[in-house]
């Protein structure tokens, strides 16, 4: 089977937050900031990589990330690449804050691959007036074409590239999610279906359903850290104590986050990486330790160096940098969405948002 030429998909995902405290490499809480694609089969060779105004220094070549991911998961598939591909990106995911923004390019690229080899992809014909571009993605006039996706495939492929599930699964279901990986002792014979293959973890994930009163301020500096540095501060053993320690507060979390906001600020108390990594972030770390203080629920998010307090409807407006810190932290209260990844059948000539230089790469 191959992919039709012109099938063309619109997907969105969204930001995540990671560990919420306690729950390392395991929580997630899915954020109301979105990445938005196109991505179009075409006949003619290589693929053009439209990255739109604010591209963050992300390259718009075959690393690219969502490019990258989805041909993989094609090859996974069994899937023969296509001749041509073009992939729009509009991104508001900012890079290298602990938002989940790699994890969310890996969830699109795994959740387009599986899109557009669906019925549903073969592409709506450019509305009179139109021309057929993928310039942007502003919601065509009649009902979008909702295309299924197979949210196990995506969920255990984002995870086994990203290496850990915490934010990728959060991306895929919405919500909150809890995510544990299979070992060889739980694995019961060979995994059957679609795209699955012997070197992929099993990724199993339970969806939460987030309290209502619960409202996530996330506080973003203006600077950047890798994961990778952040992960590199984290030491190989951690002390049994602490480990028991650190589980009884992940349980109350999970409890914390669906029946009992009241027991946020307990449920986010951690001993397993913040502390081990306030050398990489000490302005957060600052900045955590000033709105704990304060009552509040504050958690470094993700691998950092943003800030994420799980406020309540009646907290929200109290959460505020202190006047005398000296960085700048943009305030975002983005909610909690309900749903993750979704994909619909793109109408072609409808828009994304403003266009950027493109550029041509061989597949």
């Amino acid at each position: 089977m191959s992919l039709t030429p012109g099938a063309a998909v619109d997907l969105i995902v969204p930001a995540s937050s990671a560990n919420l405290g306690p729950g390392f490499d395991s929580i997630g809480l899915a954020l109301g900031i979105h990445d938005r694609y196109r991505a179009i089969v075409r006949e003619e060779p290589g693929i053009v990589v439209d990255l739109g105004e604010d591209a963050q220094g992300v390259p718009a070549d075959e690393s690219h990330l969502v490019v990258a991911t989805l041909l993989r998961c094609l090859d996974v598939l069994g899937e023969p690449r296509p001749l041509g591909l073009e992939l729009v990106c509009r991104n508001t995911i900012r890079m290298g804050r602990g938002m989940g923004s790699s994890a969310a390019a890996i969830v699109a690229g795994a959740a387009l691959a599986a899109a557009l080899r669906h019925p549903e992809a073969s592409a709506v014909p450019p509305s009179e007036g139109h021309s057929d571009t993928a310039e942007s993605l502003e919601a065509p006039d009649t009902a979008p074409v909702k295309i299924p996706l197979d949210l196990t495939f995506v969920n255990d492929a984002a995870a086994a590239l990203e290496g850990h599930p915490d934010n990728s699964s959060a991306s895929v279901f919405g919500g909150a999610t809890v995510s544990w990986v299979e070992d060889a002792s739980e694995t019961a014979g060979p995994r059957r279906g679609p795209g699955t293959y012997a070197s992929m973890p099993r990724v199993h994930t339970t969806r939460l359903d987030v309290h209502p009163d619960i409202e996530p301020v996330v506080l973003v500096p203006t600077t950047r850290l890798s994961t990778h540095t952040a992960r590199a501060a984290l030491p190989t053993q951690v002390p049994h104590a602490h480990a028991a320690l650190n589980s009884a507060r992940a349980a109350l979390l999970v409890h914390a986050l669906t029946n009992d906001p009241d027991s946020l600020l307990p449920a986010t108390r951690e001993w397993l990486h913040q502390e081990q990594r306030r050398s990489a972030y000490p302005e957060a770390m600052a900045l955590v330790d000033a709105l704990r203080a304060q009552g509040h629920a504050a958690a470094i998010s993700g691998a950092g160096p943003s800030v994420i307090v799980l406020a309540t409807s009646v907290t929200v407006d109290d959460v505020r940098v202190p006047a005398d810190t000296d960085v700048a932290w943009q305030r975002l209260t983005p909610g909690v969405p309900h749903v993750g990844v979704g994909a619909v059948r793109a109408t072609l000539g409808t828009s994304l948002g403003e266009r950027a230089a493109t550029r041509r790469i061989e597949l």
